[in-house]
């Protein structure tokens, strides 16, 4: 069994603290896999089991998960709108999902002209050691100081996805003739697809304020997107082909009288989900892996905090069939302004990237590994199969009261520590029978762990202590 430790930093004068996150019964261990990143925006889990990062700053970051071992592999730092100090820079990318025969990387970043931010949407060929021979697929998007967008999705029938921002303009996002404030639809030549919604344009959906999160749900029938709303109505959405989200003329759902009279005129498509104040949802991955129960049939949100300074890993809850958010739960509120998420799928890890304590973002920033070590992939006796053959009551529990644990002959001989969120030991005892009785004594209430283990197996149970 794989043992981390858990890695504390300090960055420009903000503690961000890797803990571990104990769900119902799941551990996820913390482990620091890069904490000098500047400002990545987006990271994405590559064919080649490598992490692919971008950064704001105009270079793309290819990081071995296991070994730690980085390497700038493109800097193109001299074209990019202001220096990424804003928002503008190094923003969206995707990999050709047949990277082993066709290995490009499609990217959007922004650049200056004649005191103008554009933007544009390019590909790059991936020789094995560095990219080389750009193309541009698309190009001269009006960009801006704000609002540029740009995620990217490759769909199921090889066509690019890209969202763009209104960049501060909104009347922007309800003109069809502009590209802005929408989701486009490109051939991955960059050339028109000829079953688009609308005759020789690149709009799929439109009424868009600032979409950052794009991603497919269960099934390669529903994509979601998280937008940026202004002072309130931060939206999830479930996007549709030439229909409108309403903004500037609605915010969020439709409930005003002006509201629902653009709405029925215009066929306005309303969120799942909305969060007022702004909270600054950022990017989507749906998690479906077995590593992390909990998670199953849930969208992972990266959040950056926004008005009402709460950055987060948001978890929402979906239905079975995917069109209604039924739950959110909110994890690592203390990282700093959380930007990105991917998925390792084989061991169903998650990996999460921040960009600092403030808007609109400093470094160096971390990139940070959380993952059920139980979990044993391609194990056929994969140790979490036998949690819920481990009962603890009652839970909650009062400081230094009785806990009656019921556990499987396995364990016996084994040991159950009582440990805080942390790691921190505060109780050992050996495993001497199929139940056992402990008084969990700790300094303070809150949440604790009970990890019992012994040669072949490692199980952790949620302890609340009052």
């Amino acid at each position: 069994m794989y043992k981390y430790i858990i890695l504390f930093f300090l960055c420009l004068n903000y503690a961000y603290s890797q803990n571990n996150i104990m769900l119902d019964s799941t551990l996820l261990t913390a482990r620091v896999v890069d904490n000098s990143l500047m400002i990545p925006w987006e990271i994405l889990w590559g064919p080649d089991d490598h992490i692919w990062v971008t950064e704001r700053r105009g270079r793309i970051i290819r990081i071995d998960p296991v070994t730690k071992v980085k390497k700038t592999i493109l800097n193109i730092e001299s074209r990019i709108a202001d220096a990424g100090e804003g928002e503008p820079g190094m923003l969206g990318m995707v990999l050709h999902p047949n990277f082993a025969n066709t290995p490009k990387v499609y990217f959007v970043y922004n650049y200056g002209v004649a005191g103008t931010i554009k933007e544009r949407l390019v590909s790059w060929d991936w020789n094995g050691d560095t990219l080389q021979n750009e193309v541009t697929l698309l190009d001269n998007v009006p960009g801006g100081n704000i609002h540029d967008g740009s995620r990217l999705l490759i769909t199921s029938d090889n066509k690019i996805l890209m969202t763009t921002g209104d960049t501060g303009s909104s009347n922007l996002s309800q003109n069809l003739g502009s590209v802005n404030g929408k989701i486009l639809r490109l051939n991955l030549d960059g050339s028109i697809p000829s079953d688009n919604p609308l005759p020789n344009s690149y709009v799929y959906s439109f009424g868009h304020r600032n979409p950052q999160g794009l991603c497919y749900g269960a099934n390669n029938s529903i994509i979601y997107s998280s937008e940026h709303g202004a002072q309130q109505s931060d939206e999830l959405n479930l996007i549709k082909p030439n229909r409108n989200y309403g903004w500037p003329n609605v915010q969020g759902a439709c409930n005003t009288t002006t509201e629902m009279n653009f709405c029925n005129a215009n066929n306005v498509v309303p969120p799942l989900k909305e969060w007022t104040p702004c909270v600054a949802v950022n990017d989507l991955v749906y998690y479906n892996h077995p590593a992390i129960p909990e998670f199953k049939n849930t969208l992972l949100m990266a959040v950056l905090g926004g008005f009402v300074l709460r950055p987060r890993l948001s978890v929402l809850s979906l239905s079975p069939d995917g069109l209604q958010v039924t739950g959110e739960k909110e994890y690592l509120k203390d990282l700093g302004r959380i930007r990105d998420i991917c998925i390792n799928p084989h061991n169903g890890a998650i990996f999460i990237v921040n960009n600092g304590d403030s808007y609109p973002g400093s470094g160096p920033n971390s990139l940070i590994e959380y993952r059920n070590l139980q979990y044993l992939p391609n194990s056929t006796t994969n140790p979490v199969s036998k949690d819920n053959s481990v009962k603890v009551f009652p839970n909650p529990v009062t400081n230094n009261s009785p806990v009656l644990i019921n556990l499987f002959e396995d364990l016996i001989g084994g040991s159950i520590e009582l440990l805080s969120i942390n790691g921190n030991l505060f109780q050992s005892q050996k495993i001497t029978d199929r139940q056992m009785t402990i008084y969990p004594k700790v300094p303070s209430s809150g949440v604790y762990i009970l990890k019992f283990s012994n040669n072949s197996t490692l199980l952790y149970k949620k302890l609340v202590i009052h």
